[in-house]
């Protein structure tokens, strides 16, 4: 529990990226094929050029890290179990082979590139999952800089903006079915929002269909980040005694926990709505943060080759899934 000393420390931090919340997520409302978080932060690295008082500077902190967290904790809230365990049970098997395909390519193209570990695994995650609320699930979960965090939802948000014009257009191409082209989107496309853009342009029952499946797959976060925090610990204990408890990332299970809330509707519906709302607000608070701490030379200096391993993992994870379903007869 915080404490009075330690909540006036935190307060000038929280209102200045608060401040610049506000405006992004508005933003993103108003463009939500860009959205809110890559708005947030690309205003935080324009005020990042302002030479800031030390002040403010624990208050950033807390929120590019506790409010990262409490966000992923909310965001359970507009998870319906039900729903997602009816579609899931048709999807779970390209999931598991759509997300070995995004860990494979970021791993052996990382390598390749000579990628940093942290952003292979952001890149990779967020490729496989969603996006940037699997890169900020599982940056506190590495240990992911600033740095590391900005790049890797930049990159990410290249191709969601990609797959929104490229998708509907190969799936006509392709003569795919509603079911099947919601499928493909659901399971291939990095961010929700770009997942629903892409779906309902292609039809209303496509988008229905694409959004029950990724927020299934949005349900990886809760084994991936698990597997994450064991793979982290062992890897930084090799020499010393293993604490569970001490790694374990709490944040997930109260998202596990929030998800249940909703699902068996113990809340009024119009309150778990404000809440998810919450979460996704406290998301864009998080990435102003992030942006405030990250410098625009800084980011440039990784060049074109996380781009690069981008590209390389979208590409894995649309070919796979789009192969299983031709292979499955799901069009």
């Amino acid at each position: 529990m915080i404490s009075i000393t330690s909540f006036f420390k935190v307060l000038p931090g929280i209102a200045l990226v608060t401040a610049i919340a506000i405006p992004a997520y508005y933003l993103g409302l108003s463009v939500p094929l860009i959205g809110g978080p890559v708005f947030a932060i690309l205003l935080g690295m324009a005020a990042a050029f302002w030479q800031r008082s030390s002040i403010y500077d624990t208050g950033i902190t807390f929120s590019a890290k506790k409010i990262l967290q409490a966000s992923i904790v909310l965001l359970g809230f507009e998870m319906n179990l039900h729903h997602v365990w009816e579609v899931g049970s048709q999807s779970i098997a390209i999931m598991a082979f759509t997300l070995s395909a995004a860990f494979m390519a970021a791993y052996i193209m990382g390598q390749y590139l000579k990628i940093d570990g942290n952003i292979r695994i952001l890149i990779g995650v967020g490729t496989a999952i969603c996006g940037g609320s699997a890169i900020a699930a599982t940056a506190p979960v590495i240990s992911a800089t600033h740095k590391e965090v900005a790049y890797s939802i930049s990159t990410i948000f290249l191709f969601n903006v990609a797959a929104v014009f490229i998708f509907p257009a190969t799936g006509h191409l392709l003569g795919m079915s509603d079911i099947g082209f919601g499928m493909w989107a659901g399971t291939a496309i990095n961010d929700t929002s770009s997942v629903v853009a892409a779906g309902y342009t292609y039809s209303h029952a496509a988008g229905n269909f694409a959004t029950i499946v990724k927020l299934t797959r949005t349900l990886m976060i809760i084994p991936i980040t698990l597997g994450l925090s064991l793979f982290m610990a062992k890897k930084n204990n090799a020499h010393s005694e293993f604490n569970f408890i001490k790694i374990f990332p709490w944040f997930v299970l109260g998202f596990l926990l929030t998800s249940l809330v909703s699902t068996n509707e113990l809340l009024n519906p119009a309150i778990t709505n404000l809440l998810a709302q919450t979460g996704k607000f406290f998301i864009v608070i998080a990435m102003a943060a992030i942006g405030l701490n990250t410098h625009f030379k800084q980011l440039i200096s990784n060049g074109i080759n996380p781009i690069i391993l981008g590209l390389s993992c979208w590409l894995a994870v649309a070919l796979v899934s789009i192969a299983l379903q031709h292979y499955l007869a799901v069009w």
